[in-house]
């Protein structure tokens, strides 16, 4: 029932990091990274927000939060 929910979590702990590194770099690439991030970060909240659970529900409005933060950098 979570697996897709748990997949998308790993997904997008996995993209953070990576733009995290790459925006530390100064990298060309940030921004389509940023972008990338910001689609799975939305996918995520998305997911998080069909469970009943209360740590999904904060991980939905944190990949909501990390998704908005993404957008205004691209």
């Amino acid at each position: 029932m979570m697996a897709k929910c748990i997949q998308l979590d790993m997904e997008c702990a996995a993209i953070c990091y990576a733009s995290a590194q790459l925006m530390s770099l100064g990298s060309e690439k940030s921004k389509d990274i940023c972008e990338i991030c910001a689609d799975i970060c939305e996918a995520c909240a998305e997911e998080c927000s069909k469970m009943e659970t209360e740590h999904c529900k904060e991980c939905a409005e944190a990949c909501k939060e990390c998704a908005r933060t993404c957008r205004e950098m691209v």
